[in-house]
């Protein structure tokens, strides 16, 4: 519009002094002709300027409710919804024994759950969908950003599989970072979530990985030429168990947080990770009390390879002493103490690891193989019935139909040793179908 008005006045003007040097050279019948056409170029304009007017008026006027408008922000921190909605059918088969009835070990492959030393073989199948997720980000614009995040399968839940089958949605991650600084509820710094191959269970290679949320402050720091560095103090928690008794014990009377680091290098060849771990462990029941040190190295990365990246090698391999609570879903105690006068609190020593491979078939449909294991070195005298290993292989095949839809089968077989010798066996088909949103 603006430029149609500007190249009518420009018209206008040389019409104007066309007119002008006529008006002395031309007969009069020519200047009637003249003086008309000057008249409608007037009326033509008249016209632009009321249509210009209207457009004016009509861009002030506000939309009514019935129309669609994009949301404005005028204060306050930007929040965004998100998550994913899950549901898992599973079907497992155990050759010594049978879980109860809500046991973690029936949604999801908890290794130390695996009964053993039962009369007979058991089978179980269950549907769930206690893993949908919800997560609220807020983003004030100034570099401070908060983030919760909640399921409903990290506590027991109040609803009954012969009714309602409700369950309680709790806390997963729940922090703020401002700058460098994060403070609040994480994934431990020293794991490396990013190495975690696909799988339909809740974890995956879970006796092979590093796995713990807990409250924590942390500090990154980027190095440059892709490296950076996060160093972080986290929530205490010593896992004990007795020479007489394998059950874990949580006794919260640890006096100086976790120390955790990790240096991170992510280039287009490959993301790695090096994490360490220093910890004081503590144990008082009130009548006698002890200290040990614990102390872990891990080593992770994702290699991706092949046609536009579409495979990759995901690896984690993990060491130390009184680390159990840290690997494995705490698959193992970080410590065995009698808790008597003049015992001695010995550390639990633990190695552990997984290698994974993805392979994509299509850019919709891929597989992943994955393998890992875990073993506890206890001190002499621990009890028989302590979890001494564990070893899982899996593979499954995911289809994308649409962005956002995963749909899931996976087959994986697990087996978990007691130190008396003792083993048991799960093998589980599972499928998942998860919208993320």
């Amino acid at each position: 519009m603006r430029y149609t008005l500007i190249g009518l006045t420009s018209a206008v003007g040389l019409a104007l002094a066309a007119g002008s040097v006529s008006a002395q050279q031309t007969a009069p019948s020519e200047a009637a002709a003249l003086e008309q056409r000057l008249a409608a170029m007037e009326g033509e304009m008249s016209r632009l300027r009321a249509e210009l007017a209207g457009l004016k008026a009509e861009k002030a006027t506000p939309p009514s409710p019935t129309q669609q408008t994009t949301p404005v922000q005028t204060s306050g921190p930007a929040v965004r919804f998100g998550g994913f909605i899950k549901t898992n059918a599973l079907f497992s088969r155990y050759d010594s024994g049978d879980l109860a009835s809500g046991s973690l070990g029936r949604d999801f492959y908890l290794p130390s759950q695996i009964p053993v030393g039962g009369v007979r073989e058991h089978s179980d199948a269950d549907f769930i969908a206690k893993q949908t997720r919800l997560t609220v980000s807020m983003d004030s614009g100034s570099g401070l950003i908060g983030y919760v995040e909640a399921d409903f399968q990290t506590t027991p839940g109040g609803g009954s599989e012969r009714t309602t089958n409700g369950y309680n949605l709790a806390l997963r991650r729940a922090y703020i970072t401002y700058g460098r600084w994060l403070f609040g509820q994480d994934w431990t710094t020293f794991q490396n979530v990013a190495a975690l191959p696909e799988s339909t269970d809740f974890v995956g290679p879970t006796e092979g990985t590093v796995f713990v949320r807990q409250p924590q402050v942390r500090y990154t720091l980027p190095l440059g030429a892709g490296y950076s560095l996060a160093v972080a103090l986290e929530n205490p928690e010593t896992a004990s168990i007795t020479p007489t008794a394998a059950t874990l014990i949580e006794n919260d009377d640890d006096r100086l947080p976790d120390v955790t680091a990790r240096l991170s290098l992510k280039k287009p060849y490959g993301d790695f990770a090096v994490a360490v771990l220093a910890r004081q462990l503590a144990v008082d029941n009130g009548a006698v009390g002890a200290t040990a040190s614990g102390y872990g190295l891990s080593l992770s990365g994702k290699v991706p390879f092949g046609t536009k990246s579409r495979h990759d090698l995901r690896f984690m391999l993990t060491g130390g002493e009184g680390i159990g609570r840290y690997v494995g879903l705490n698959f193992a105690p970080d410590v065995v103490y009698a808790g008597t006068q003049g015992a001695k609190m010995e550390a639990v020593g633990i190695t552990s690891g997984f290698a994974a491979v993805k392979l994509g078939w299509t850019p919709r449909l891929r597989s992943t193989f994955a393998a890992s294991f875990l073993s506890a070195d206890y001190p002499a005298g621990s009890p028989a019935l302590a979890s001494k290993s564990a070893q899982s292989l899996a593979a499954n095949l995911f289809f994308t139909p649409v962005r956002g839809l995963d749909l899931g089968i996976e087959l994986r077989t697990g087996k978990r040793e007691l130190l008396n010798g003792q083993s048991g066996r799960l093998d589980r088909l599972e499928l998942a179908a998860k919208y993320a949103y």
